[in-house]
């Protein structure tokens, strides 16, 4: 700003006889030529300190030396010129002129320039990005510039070009700067963040080896705060809870039990039923759980999981007796996935309880022990665990993983259950005689169906798990059949059954491959090895029950077992029917046609059009399978391009069953159900006689805009399921399934 202020002075002044003119013109004209020295000083300056610090170049470059001292050099000539009139001097007129020395005083200018840009070009790629531009064209234009400037007279560029770039160089700079500090602003932020992160770390580590620690207390609760922190996500995540909300939770439910620390080992390990005063003693673990975590005042929610967990919704529960939305939410989910793990568990009074029986109970348990919310989201993860993998369990697999087994008498040595299909299961395994050598020594397979997938031979446990055994199947194709109604044999001789009964006794490694596959009541199975081929058709006694396949046998080693099954799925006709299928549907229809739905979902009826004050009745009765509460019917609202259930562009909104569940399936739905006891219920048992007697039902569906509501009075029960649509729905088709039941004489009243 101010050579070019002198700039325009000397300009200004120039002719000017006056005594301000004589003075000012001579002022001028030198503070010009002095910035733009100084000007290129604190350029090669700025050089120097940004090849310091930014750059790491601890040397000043010699360059950089050499272009100080020709500045300083270049100030003292010039002011020595002014006494000599070497560079310039001025007529009587008080005008400027170029002096015999002129050039000279452009040369130092030059050269400081050419050396600053042999410094630029040797560490060109050490410089920032913008700095590099910036100082690059300070070096080149203001060079360009001053040759122009030494043949040209009148029109300062020098001086122009070196302000505007100075501008740039500044602007470039800040620019520049402001990168450097949001860089290290985000370092410092990545640093912060790391050390959150840390301690996050810590802290779960730590959380996670006390929860250890606790449950290292009771031999048979191992893991057990780690699976009731991950239900409890499980179970957040459903009911649409915030990041930091499910990652408190996880650390409310690990610590849960954190006050089975003040409790004797000898209560929590007691084998036998505790007395009056060792279940008080338990029943402080809440309380002291709540006095341990009361200290950690940042993070208020373990004390809140810990003290209030065994809280019940219908107020029965302990330490408070705290009842319903009074209990806290944190609690309140932890309580259902503590109860879930619980019944899925090892105990040493009895095995995990099937997955089907704890569903049972969580449905009892609805508005009593659980919140209804909490314990239909449990149930919901329930139904999309058909895996079982939400359980207890020691690092292996299922019955798939299967690696050897060492039979003694016969069944002595059993596998668990392999669920049989309709897609077919390979199995290999080879067998040899042990080191018992007995006669007989065989693999041998028996099928059945369990509630937990497992052989039983105790009578209480074939009753509580609903054990039936179908039959059972030797390796050398005899089958024993106890519970089915029909057996079909084919074999196919190879080496002949005589060359198979040497090499058994023999000793000898016998490889067998087996096929399986079920549709509907009937089994087939394939077994082969290098004797004789073996085609076996089982008609069971129902299409409802499961079928499972164990491996055992007599005196031999079953061994590298390897079980696969296939993807694709067999239809009608695959297995050729030997007997004929039993129904409980042959019975004159309504509207539609009648629907029997052996398993879950297995079968579903005509779908209708939603309308306004529209009645469904129908007659319902369950099979004679059927044990568990949620064998009943269901309805389902759904959309379809072509009406049809599962068809076109197919959307399920919602399911409602008649034991008083709910589930929404599509997010643009939200699914509301209200359920009461009527003075008709009795009980649970009771309803499931009364379904098994069969009974009359009754559907209302009310249409009003966006919401469809479906109510009905089902064996003391009384249901109201109201779903909302988000978006608009055109058409809203309903459709009857369920589990284990048929539907009857069904009637659609509009």
């Amino acid at each position: 700003m101010f050579l070019l202020l002198f700039e325009r002075m000397s300009y200004h002044y120039r002719g000017d006889t006056t005594d301000i003119g004589f003075w000012m013109v001579r002022i001028s004209n030198f503070m010009v030529f002095v910035l733009i020295l100084g000007i290129i000083f604190s350029f090669t300056l700025y050089l120097i300190d940004l090849l310091k610090h930014e750059c790491g170049v601890d040397k000043t470059p010699k360059q950089l030396i050499i272009s100080c001292f020709i500045c300083t050099i270049a100030i003292i000539i010039l002011i020595i010129s002014q006494f000599t009139e070497f560079y310039y001097y001025f007529d009587e007129l008080n005008r400027y002129h170029r002096a015999r020395g002129f050039i000279i005083c452009y040369l130092f200018p030059l050269m400081v320039l050419i050396l600053d840009l042999s410094v630029i070009i040797e560490y060109y790629k050490r410089i920032g990005k913008l700095q590099r531009i910036s100082i690059l064209l300070f070096s080149v234009v203001p060079l360009i510039a001053s040759i122009i400037q030494i043949f040209t007279y009148g029109v300062s560029f020098t001086s122009i070009t070196l302000v505007g770039l100075v501008v740039v160089l500044y602007v470039f700079a800040l620019i520049d700067m402001n990168n450097i500090v949001e860089r290290a602003n985000k370092h410092e932020i990545e640093i912060i963040r790391g050390e959150q992160k840390n301690m996050q770390l810590l802290f779960k580590q730590t959380a996670t080896a006390l929860a250890n620690a606790i449950d290292a207390k009771d031999k048979y609760t191992h893991g057990h705060s780690r699976r009731v922190a991950e239900y409890s996500v499980k179970i957040a995540k459903y009911a649409h809870k915030g990041e930091k909300e499910c990652e408190e939770l996880y650390f409310a439910a690990l610590l849960h039990d954190v006050g089975k620390i003040g409790i004797k080992d000898s209560i929590i390990n007691k084998e036998g039923k505790l007395t009056n005063e060792e279940y008080g003693a338990i029943k402080m673990h809440p309380v002291i759980g709540m006095q341990i975590l009361s200290s950690i005042s940042q993070s208020p929610y373990l004390s809140i999981g810990a003290h209030y967990h065994h809280e019940r919704y219908d107020g029965r529960g302990y330490p408070t007796g705290l009842k319903g939305e009074d209990i806290p939410d944190i609690a309140r989910i932890i309580a259902v996935a503590d109860a879930y793990d619980a019944m899925t568990s090892r105990r040493s009074y009895r095995d995990p309880i099937p997955q089907q029986l704890v569903r049972e109970e969580f449905v009892k348990g609805i508005g009593t022990q659980f919140d209804p919310t909490y314990a239909r989201i449990m149930l919901h993860l329930i139904d999309l665990d058909s895996e079982y993998i939400m359980k207890e369990s020691s690092g292996q697999n299922k019955s798939e993983k299967i690696e050897s087994l060492v039979c003694g008498a016969y069944r002595s040595t059993v596998s668990d259950g392999i669920l049989l299909t309709n897609t077919v299961t390979h199995i290999h395994l080879t067998s040899y005689m042990n080191v018992e050598r007995k006669h007989e020594n065989i693999p041998s397979f028996v099928l059945f169906d369990s509630l937990d997938g497992r052989i039983h031979d105790d009578e209480r446990k074939c009753r509580e798990l609903l054990y039936h055994e179908y039959a059972s199947i030797r390796a050398d194709g005899i089958v024993t059949g106890k519970g089915i109604r029909n057996v079909q044999k084919r074999t196919n001789e190879t080496a002949g059954a005589a060359a198979e009964d040497k090499a058994m006794l023999r000793g000898e490694k016998i490889s067998f491959d087996l096929e399986a596959v079920r549709y509907r009541d009937h089994l087939l199975i394939r077994m082969s090895n290098r004797f004789r081929f073996h085609e076996i058709i089982i008609a069971l006694p129902d299409s409802t029950r499961y079928a499972y396949l164990s491996l055992t046998g007599e005196y031999c080693v079953i061994d590298d077992v390897d079980i696969y099954k296939t993807e694709e799925e067999i239809g009608k006709g695959y297995i050729p029917r030997i007997a004929e299928e039993i129904t409980y549907i042959n019975v004159p229809a309504g509207d539609i046609p009648n629907v029997q739905v052996d398993g879950w979902r297995s079968a579903i009826s005509e779908g209708f059009v939603v309308t306004d004050g529209m009645r469904v009745i129908f007659h319902t009765m369950s099979l004679p399978t059927a044990r568990l509460v949620w064998h009943c019917p269901f309805a389902v609202l759904y959309t379809s391009d072509d009406g049809l259930p599962n068809g076109d562009d197919y959307r399920e909104l919602t399911v409602v069953r008649l034991d008083g569940e709910g589930w929404e399936e599509d997010d643009h739905v939200e699914n509301r159900v209200n359920v009461s006891k009527l003075d008709s219920f009795i009980d649970w048992n009771d309803w499931k006689e009364k379904n098994k007697a069969g009974q009359d039902c009754e559907l209302l569906f009310r249409v009003d805009k966006e919401k469809i509501s479906i109510t009905t009075e089902y064996c003391g029960l009384s249901i109201c399921s109201v779903t909302t649509f988000t978006e608009d729905m055109h058409e809203v088709y309903a459709a009857l399934t369920g589990d284990q039941c048929a539907l009857t004489n069904i009637r659609i009243i509009r």
